[in-house]
């Protein structure tokens, strides 16, 4: 699964195009790598979003394509915050 589309299935970003312009501007790494919006996701991948001051570390626990909002959660964990 493309990053932006997992970034919204699993409701860390809301909106896919923010997502994407999130990537585009080089606030998302992949394994300490810069990641594009279509990095190919996959389950252990360590996620890192710069937002401005705050940072969030998360790690893939699933990818799928649909997840219920109550859900969305169990689809990564928390590292660091």
């Amino acid at each position: 699964m493309r990053l932006d589309k997992f970034l919204k299935v699993s409701r860390i970003i809301k909106r896919r195009t923010v997502a994407n312009e999130a990537c585009d501007a080089e606030h998302v790494t992949v394994n300490g790598r810069r990641a594009k919006a279509s990095y190919d996701v996959q389950s252990g991948d360590i996620i890192e979003i710069t937002f401005g001051e705050r940072r969030l570390r998360v790690r893939v626990r699933d990818v799928r394509e649909s997840v219920a909002k109550a859900d969305a959660s169990s689809l990564y964990e928390v590292i660091e915050e």
